[in-house]
């Protein structure tokens, strides 16, 4: 298998993830972040680490961006773009706007820089379980690097949608959908806890429908493992984070005239979660989200 050499920008837990299954598939990983803790950790995981990006662009073949969406992204295209050879290719791996990504592959065409958008998705146990990828941007530049996709994803998990941002659309849509399958598993088992037989354990509860029921999954599978540790959810705040993904979903939905009543609804629960502090359903949501993305719970003071 030909090696290629990729410069990773941002050595956080995704970045960090993606880059040891791609020195575990025989592919050379240059990295960089501003944060020196993140370079220590990557040079344990035989990542080669630089100072700069000057250094990074040199080196690499494939630039893969794993970085806050929006500015942060522009900035660093901006700061390398001078320093682009033509026929590099350009990966944005993070959680950006399907539309900022349409926008930055067309400013880059000029420079015959190939831009793919990269949605990725599996948190923090994609790197032992594989991540699932969705990709858009060039045909070409996509069969180019289909090996690194094939080395990160998980069996059967990566997929080109087609052109440029359709791969951060369905990515997006995805998260709406994680929104709303998390407060519905949350809102069951809270009617569960408070309800009539309220000596239910929760854990079996989740192990039963883990076997044959059809609500069936993974984020069932994970709610068994909070639950085997703490049933009650005592010392954490029910306040739920969120990125902007679910946000852009019901602005598109609104645009296309599709009704997205239950993810909107679910958004809505999160900002009156971080309001009041939410309730047990809420709790359960947040404790979720840290078992498949390492999200911050915060503790009740």
């Amino acid at each position: 298998m030909a090696s290629i050499t990729v410069g990773m920008i941002g050595l956080g837990r995704m970045g960090l993830a993606i880059a040891q299954r791609l020195v575990q598939a025989k592919h050379r990983v240059v990295g960089f972040d501003q944060t020196s803790a993140m370079m220590d950790a990557a040079k344990t995981q035989g990542v080669e680490t630089v100072q700069g990006l000057e250094a990074l662009v040199q080196q690499s073949t494939v630039l893969w961006l794993m970085i806050p969406a929006g500015k942060p992204v522009d900035d660093v295209l901006a700061h390398v773009k001078p320093m682009l050879r033509p026929d590099q290719i350009i990966i944005d791996g993070g959680n950006s706007f399907f539309k900022d990504s349409m926008r930055r592959a067309e400013q880059l065409a000029p420079q015959k820089i190939a831009f793919l958008d990269c949605g990725t998705s599996g948190g923090v146990h994609g790197k032992d379980l594989g991540f699932s990828l969705m990709i858009g941007g060039d045909k070409q530049a996509y069969e180019k690097v289909v090996l690194l996709f094939e080395a990160i994803a998980a069996p059967s998990g990566y997929f080109y949608v087609g052109p440029s941002g359709s791969g951060h659309y369905v990515k997006m849509v995805h998260n709406g959908i994680e929104y709303a399958l998390l407060q519905a598993y949350a809102e069951g088992f809270h009617m569960i806890k408070d309800g009539p037989f309220k000596n239910t354990d929760l854990e079996a509860v989740a192990h039963v429908w883990n076997h044959g029921a059809i609500i069936r999954s993974w984020i069932g599978e994970l709610a068994e493992k909070v639950f085997a540790r703490d049933q009650d959810l005592n010392e954490i705040s029910g306040a739920i984070g969120e990125n902007l993904t679910g946000q852009w979903t019901i602005e598109i939905a609104k645009e296309l005239n599709v009704p997205v009543r239950l993810i909107a609804e679910s958004l809505a629960v999160r900002a009156w979660s971080r309001q009041t502090g939410g309730n047990y359903a809420t709790k359960v949501v947040a404790m979720l989200r840290h078992e498949f993305g390492g999200h911050e719970v915060k503790k009740v003071k």
